[in-house]
């Protein structure tokens, strides 16, 4: 050993700085929650307000009277007709048995519309069968065509299978969607590493339980978003019931629709009857709003 190391000192003997210090402070401090500043708060309190307005003056039209309405200014603040047009609403349309029927119809178009959805989203990410990129094409291809050029084969289908104002002829054609098949396959092709599917092949797991045990855990953010998208899109579906069903079997915008009728419509009335249109959706939103955002931001961070 030599003098010099001898009468080295401890400070010689610190490791040198790493040129690379200032990069790894700042990716340590990567999991820490940004604050927004003032002005993006305002911002979002005024896109918030825009977005509640429409909302916030049908419970002020609901609460008021026909005479009211007419009236130059309109009225900006709740009145103390609210509970009573309410109640006229639900009375006048049938609500009762429209809602019923509403449920039925959107959750079964939910449940059908993300089951095979992701289905066949996984089909075309992962699986190899021939002619799978001209199938996907046409599938796409089906969403460019407008829904009012099937309305007239659909109703003679419909009547050819004995299921006019009946729930299942509103059910049926839209328990597949294409855009809920091209969704989930975009979604799939980068959440679903293909090793994870190799690997439970290997573990002796056959289609079902890799679809049970590997798809559905790995697509449920996409399925929850897919889920109240379709959800919302079957409850305020109004053109294809409109002429599939009468107001025996009614849904809720189809039992909406009677409003509307008489020499002179009762705006409040019909208002009233909106806000109980709108209020399921609300409560939906309020009960599963959380986790389908959390479910967007696993799956963001798995991505």
């Amino acid at each position: 050993m030599t003098t010099t190391e001898l009468t080295a000192s401890p400070a010689d003997a610190r490791p040198t700085p790493d040129k690379r210090e200032p990069g790894r402070r700042r990716v340590l401090g990567a999991g820490k929650q940004l604050h927004a500043g003032p002005v993006t708060y305002l911002v979002l309190i005024v896109f918030a307000l825009v977005s509640l307005a429409p909302l916030v003056w049908t419970a002020v039209a609901a609460s008021r009277n026909n005479t009211r309405l007419a009236q130059s200014p309109p009225p900006l603040w709740f009145g103390g007709n609210l509970f009573k047009n309410l109640e006229a609403a639900w009375e006048q349309a049938g609500l009762g048995t429209a809602m019923v029927n509403s449920t039925i119809v959107a959750g079964t178009i939910t449940v059908g519309t993300v089951v095979f959805s992701t289905l066949a989203g996984f089909a075309f990410a992962k699986l190899r069968f021939k002619f799978s990129g001209l199938l996907l094409l046409l599938t796409i291809g089906t969403m460019m065509i407008p829904p009012q050029l099937a309305v007239v084969p659909l109703y003679l289908w419909m009547s050819d299978l004995g299921w006019s104002n009946q729930l299942q002829t509103v059910i049926l054609p839209t328990l597949v969607s294409a855009f809920g098949t091209f969704f989930m396959r975009q979604y799939l092709l980068q959440a679903l590493p293909s090793e994870l599917i190799e690997a439970a092949r290997v573990d002796g797991a056959n289609s079902l339980r890799v679809v049970w045990h590997v798809v559905f855990p790995a697509a449920r953010p996409a399925m929850a978003v897919l889920g109240l998208l379709t959800f919302v899109m079957a409850w305020n579906d109004f053109l294809w019931p409109i002429i599939a069903l009468n107001q025996q079997e009614p849904t809720v915008q189809v039992a909406l629709n009677a409003l509307g009728t008489g020499y002179i419509p009762d705006q409040a009335v019909i208002m009233a009857g909106a806000l109980l249109g709108t209020l399921p959706l609300l409560i939906a939103f309020l009960l599963f709003g959380k986790q389908i955002v959390g479910g967007i931001m696993q799956g963001a961070i798995k991505g």
